[in-house]
Protein backbone atom coordinates (compact mmCIF):
# COMPACT_ATOMS: atom_id res chain seq x y z
CA UNK A 1 0.00 0.00 0.00
CA UNK A 2 1.31 3.75 -0.94
CA UNK A 3 2.04 5.60 1.76
CA UNK A 4 -0.17 8.44 1.89
CA UNK A 5 1.18 11.68 0.94
CA UNK A 6 -1.06 13.34 4.00
CA UNK A 7 1.44 11.48 6.56
CA UNK A 8 4.50 13.17 5.49
CA UNK A 9 5.25 16.54 7.41
CA UNK A 10 7.57 18.84 5.12
CA UNK A 11 8.93 21.86 4.75
CA UNK A 12 10.66 24.04 2.52
CA UNK A 13 14.21 25.90 2.52
CA UNK A 14 14.29 29.09 1.26
CA UNK A 15 18.06 29.11 1.26
CA UNK A 16 21.30 26.92 2.57
CA UNK A 17 21.57 29.11 5.69
CA UNK A 18 17.77 28.19 6.77
CA UNK A 19 18.27 24.51 5.59
CA UNK A 20 21.20 24.56 8.16
CA UNK A 21 19.09 26.36 10.94
CA UNK A 22 15.98 23.69 10.19
CA UNK A 23 18.15 20.79 10.70
CA UNK A 24 19.46 22.15 13.75
CA UNK A 25 15.94 22.92 15.30
CA UNK A 26 14.26 20.06 13.99
CA UNK A 27 15.97 17.61 12.12
CA UNK A 28 14.26 16.63 9.57
CA UNK A 29 15.35 14.27 6.44
CA UNK A 30 16.26 16.43 3.28
CA UNK A 31 15.15 15.68 -0.37
CA UNK A 32 15.90 17.37 -3.44
CA UNK A 33 14.93 15.20 -6.54
CA UNK A 34 13.15 12.82 -4.10
CA UNK A 35 13.44 10.14 -7.09
CA UNK A 36 13.93 7.82 -4.67
CA UNK A 37 11.53 9.03 -2.04
CA UNK A 38 8.72 8.70 -4.52
CA UNK A 39 9.49 4.81 -4.94
CA UNK A 40 9.58 4.21 -1.45
CA UNK A 41 6.43 6.16 -0.86
CA UNK A 42 4.85 3.95 -3.73
CA UNK A 43 5.95 0.98 -2.28
CA UNK A 44 4.83 2.30 0.79
CA UNK A 45 8.24 1.78 2.59
CA UNK A 46 8.86 5.25 3.59
CA UNK A 47 10.24 5.91 6.95
CA UNK A 48 11.24 9.38 7.72
CA UNK A 49 7.54 10.80 8.00
CA UNK A 50 9.92 14.41 8.53
CA UNK A 51 11.24 16.16 5.71
CA UNK A 52 12.92 18.98 4.23
CA UNK A 53 12.94 19.81 0.58
CA UNK A 54 16.31 21.90 -0.27
CA UNK A 55 14.85 21.77 -4.32
CA UNK A 56 15.50 25.48 -4.45
CA UNK A 57 19.07 25.80 -3.00
CA UNK A 58 20.25 27.18 -6.10
CA UNK A 59 23.74 27.79 -4.17
CA UNK A 60 24.41 24.24 -4.74
CA UNK A 61 24.13 23.59 -7.91
CA UNK A 62 27.35 25.34 -9.09
CA UNK A 63 30.28 23.50 -10.55
CA UNK A 64 33.47 25.37 -10.79
CA UNK A 65 37.12 24.66 -10.18
CA UNK A 66 39.01 26.39 -7.61
CA UNK A 67 42.72 26.11 -7.68
CA UNK A 68 43.14 22.74 -9.38
CA UNK A 69 40.16 21.29 -7.63
CA UNK A 70 37.13 20.39 -9.18
CA UNK A 71 33.93 21.38 -6.69
CA UNK A 72 30.27 19.71 -7.80
CA UNK A 73 27.50 21.26 -5.89
CA UNK A 74 25.39 18.46 -4.41
CA UNK A 75 22.09 19.46 -5.76
CA UNK A 76 24.09 19.26 -9.20
CA UNK A 77 21.87 17.15 -11.34
CA UNK A 78 22.84 13.71 -13.95
CA UNK A 79 21.14 16.12 -17.02
CA UNK A 80 24.06 19.11 -15.81
CA UNK A 81 27.07 16.61 -15.23
CA UNK A 82 26.00 15.37 -19.03
CA UNK A 83 25.84 19.15 -20.43
CA UNK A 84 29.10 20.36 -18.20
CA UNK A 85 31.99 20.58 -20.60
CA UNK A 86 34.16 20.78 -17.66
CA UNK A 87 33.32 17.37 -16.29
CA UNK A 88 33.40 16.06 -19.69
CA UNK A 89 37.21 16.84 -20.13
CA UNK A 90 38.03 16.34 -16.16
CA UNK A 91 35.93 13.33 -15.09
CA UNK A 92 34.43 11.50 -18.74
CA UNK A 93 33.56 8.70 -16.54
CA UNK A 94 31.21 10.69 -14.44
CA UNK A 95 29.26 11.63 -17.64
CA UNK A 96 29.22 8.47 -18.95
CA UNK A 97 28.13 7.15 -15.17
CA UNK A 98 25.38 9.94 -15.38
CA UNK A 99 24.16 8.74 -18.78
CA UNK A 100 22.98 5.34 -17.62
CA UNK A 101 21.02 6.37 -14.71
CA UNK A 102 17.80 5.88 -15.00
CA UNK A 103 15.50 8.03 -18.10
CA UNK A 104 15.61 11.10 -19.09
CA UNK A 105 13.24 12.48 -16.31
CA UNK A 106 15.21 10.78 -13.66
CA UNK A 107 18.31 12.05 -15.11
CA UNK A 108 16.42 15.79 -14.76
CA UNK A 109 15.59 15.53 -10.87
CA UNK A 110 18.42 13.23 -9.41
CA UNK A 111 21.34 14.98 -7.91
CA UNK A 112 24.89 13.48 -7.06
CA UNK A 113 24.10 14.71 -3.38
CA UNK A 114 21.28 12.08 -2.97
CA UNK A 115 23.30 9.38 -5.02
CA UNK A 116 25.96 9.96 -2.05
CA UNK A 117 23.26 10.43 1.20
CA UNK A 118 21.06 7.44 -0.34
CA UNK A 119 24.32 5.83 0.62
CA UNK A 120 22.86 2.37 -1.85
CA UNK A 121 25.84 -0.04 -2.59
CA UNK A 122 24.32 -0.03 -6.60
CA UNK A 123 24.69 3.73 -6.88
CA UNK A 124 25.91 4.60 -10.03
CA UNK A 125 28.20 7.27 -9.55
CA UNK A 126 29.83 6.06 -6.53
CA UNK A 127 32.14 3.82 -7.90
CA UNK A 128 33.52 7.14 -9.41
CA UNK A 129 33.88 8.99 -6.76
CA UNK A 130 35.08 5.99 -4.49
CA UNK A 131 37.90 5.66 -7.53
CA UNK A 132 39.27 8.94 -7.98
CA UNK A 133 39.42 9.53 -4.14
CA UNK A 134 36.79 12.27 -3.76
CA UNK A 135 35.93 14.14 -0.87
CA UNK A 136 32.30 15.18 0.26
CA UNK A 137 31.76 18.58 2.18
CA UNK A 138 29.29 18.60 4.77
CA UNK A 139 27.86 21.57 6.45
CA UNK A 140 25.88 22.11 9.64
CA UNK A 141 24.96 25.24 11.03
CA UNK A 142 28.20 25.04 13.51
CA UNK A 143 30.49 24.75 10.75
CA UNK A 144 32.11 22.98 7.75
CA UNK A 145 33.64 19.26 7.67
CA UNK A 146 35.60 17.55 4.66
CA UNK A 147 35.34 13.61 4.47
CA UNK A 148 37.51 11.21 2.38
CA UNK A 149 35.37 9.34 0.20
CA UNK A 150 36.72 6.40 1.52
CA UNK A 151 35.57 7.12 4.86
CA UNK A 152 32.50 8.28 4.69
CA UNK A 153 29.99 4.72 4.62
CA UNK A 154 30.19 3.22 7.60
CA UNK A 155 27.74 -0.07 6.42
CA UNK A 156 24.84 -0.56 4.43
CA UNK A 157 22.71 2.56 3.94
CA UNK A 158 24.85 4.12 6.79
CA UNK A 159 27.25 7.27 6.78
CA UNK A 160 29.52 9.48 9.23
CA UNK A 161 27.04 12.34 7.92
CA UNK A 162 25.10 13.86 11.53
CA UNK A 163 21.00 14.58 11.26
CA UNK A 164 21.98 18.38 11.70
CA UNK A 165 24.40 18.22 7.96
CA UNK A 166 24.30 18.19 4.53
CA UNK A 167 26.14 17.56 2.07
CA UNK A 168 27.00 20.77 0.33
CA UNK A 169 29.49 19.67 -2.60
CA UNK A 170 32.10 17.00 -3.38
CA UNK A 171 35.84 17.75 -4.35
CA UNK A 172 37.77 16.05 -6.77
CA UNK A 173 41.81 16.63 -7.56
CA UNK A 174 42.82 16.69 -11.07
CA UNK A 175 42.95 13.10 -12.45
CA UNK A 176 45.45 11.48 -13.96
CA UNK A 177 45.85 8.36 -16.36
CA UNK A 178 42.66 6.71 -18.89
CA UNK A 179 39.25 6.65 -17.05
CA UNK A 180 36.81 3.64 -17.61
CA UNK A 181 33.12 3.05 -16.59
CA UNK A 182 31.29 0.01 -16.89
CA UNK A 183 27.54 -0.89 -14.99
CA UNK A 184 25.80 -4.06 -16.30
CA UNK A 185 22.33 -4.38 -15.51
CA UNK A 186 18.89 -6.31 -16.77
CA UNK A 187 19.56 -3.66 -19.43
CA UNK A 188 20.96 -0.99 -20.63
CA UNK A 189 19.26 2.03 -18.76
CA UNK A 190 16.62 2.50 -16.32
CA UNK A 191 17.94 -0.93 -14.31
CA UNK A 192 19.84 -1.17 -10.88
CA UNK A 193 23.31 -2.13 -11.41
CA UNK A 194 24.15 -6.15 -10.65
CA UNK A 195 27.83 -4.53 -10.48
CA UNK A 196 29.05 -1.24 -11.10
CA UNK A 197 32.87 -0.48 -11.73
CA UNK A 198 35.14 2.08 -12.06
CA UNK A 199 38.72 2.72 -12.84
CA UNK A 200 41.39 4.42 -13.70
CA UNK A 201 44.60 3.11 -15.08
CA UNK A 202 47.49 5.12 -14.15
CA UNK A 203 50.84 3.18 -12.74
CA UNK A 204 49.25 2.86 -9.66
CA UNK A 205 45.52 1.62 -10.82
CA UNK A 206 42.56 2.83 -8.95
CA UNK A 207 39.40 0.65 -8.69
CA UNK A 208 36.15 0.61 -7.23
CA UNK A 209 33.24 -1.77 -7.46
CA UNK A 210 29.18 -1.26 -6.29
CA UNK A 211 26.98 -4.10 -5.89
CA UNK A 212 29.73 -6.28 -4.59
CA UNK A 213 29.65 -5.81 -0.81
CA UNK A 214 27.54 -3.20 1.66
CA UNK A 215 28.90 0.15 0.22
CA UNK A 216 30.81 1.36 -2.39
CA UNK A 217 34.26 -0.69 -2.38
CA UNK A 218 38.00 0.16 -3.53
CA UNK A 219 40.12 -3.50 -4.03
CA UNK A 220 43.55 -2.85 -2.70
CA UNK A 221 44.94 -6.30 -3.14
CA UNK A 222 43.81 -6.21 -7.01
CA UNK A 223 45.31 -2.72 -7.15
CA UNK A 224 48.57 -3.63 -5.67
CA UNK A 225 49.10 -6.97 -7.60
CA UNK A 226 48.33 -4.75 -10.63
CA UNK A 227 50.54 -2.31 -9.96
CA UNK A 228 53.33 -4.51 -9.15
CA UNK A 229 53.06 -6.48 -13.09
CA UNK A 230 51.17 -9.46 -11.55
CA UNK A 231 48.87 -10.64 -14.62
CA UNK A 232 45.51 -9.27 -15.33
CA UNK A 233 44.46 -13.53 -14.61
CA UNK A 234 46.68 -13.32 -11.87
CA UNK A 235 44.79 -10.09 -10.53
CA UNK A 236 41.47 -11.27 -11.30
CA UNK A 237 42.12 -14.24 -9.23
CA UNK A 238 42.67 -11.88 -6.03
CA UNK A 239 39.58 -9.68 -6.98
CA UNK A 240 37.64 -12.95 -7.12
CA UNK A 241 38.97 -13.50 -3.43
CA UNK A 242 38.94 -10.10 -2.41
CA UNK A 243 35.23 -8.80 -2.96
CA UNK A 244 32.26 -10.60 -0.85
CA UNK A 245 29.28 -10.24 -3.33
CA UNK A 246 25.70 -11.35 -2.17
CA UNK A 247 22.74 -13.16 -3.51
CA UNK A 248 19.85 -11.13 -3.96
CA UNK A 249 16.78 -10.72 -6.03
CA UNK A 250 18.99 -9.46 -9.11
CA UNK A 251 21.94 -11.73 -9.52
CA UNK A 252 23.57 -14.67 -7.36
CA UNK A 253 26.80 -14.00 -5.35
CA UNK A 254 28.60 -16.10 -7.69
CA UNK A 255 27.83 -14.38 -10.99
CA UNK A 256 29.25 -11.07 -9.43
CA UNK A 257 32.16 -12.47 -8.93
CA UNK A 258 32.50 -14.08 -12.23
CA UNK A 259 31.39 -10.89 -13.54
CA UNK A 260 33.50 -8.75 -11.59
CA UNK A 261 36.43 -10.97 -12.78
CA UNK A 262 35.52 -10.28 -16.25
CA UNK A 263 35.53 -6.39 -15.93
CA UNK A 264 38.30 -6.31 -14.45
CA UNK A 265 39.85 -7.81 -17.69
CA UNK A 266 37.99 -5.83 -19.87
CA UNK A 267 39.02 -2.63 -17.97
CA UNK A 268 42.93 -3.53 -18.41
CA UNK A 269 42.27 -4.56 -21.98
CA UNK A 270 40.89 -1.18 -23.40
CA UNK A 271 42.89 1.01 -21.34
CA UNK A 272 46.27 -0.91 -22.55
CA UNK A 273 48.68 1.94 -23.46
CA UNK A 274 47.25 4.38 -22.02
Amino acid sequence: MRTAMSQLDLRTAASLDDALAILRDDPRVPVAGATDMYVAVNFGTLEPRKLLDIWALDELREISVVGETLVIGSLVTYTSLIRSAVIGKRLPMLVEASQQVGGAQIQNRGTIGGNIANASPAGDSLPVFAAIDAVIVLRSASGERRIPFGEFYTGYRKTVMRPDELIVAVEVAPVEGKQWFRKVGTRAAQAISKIVVAAVRAPAPRIAFGSVAPTVVRVPRTEKALSDGASIDDAARILGDEIAPIDDLRSSAEYRRRVSMNLLRRFWADTEGA
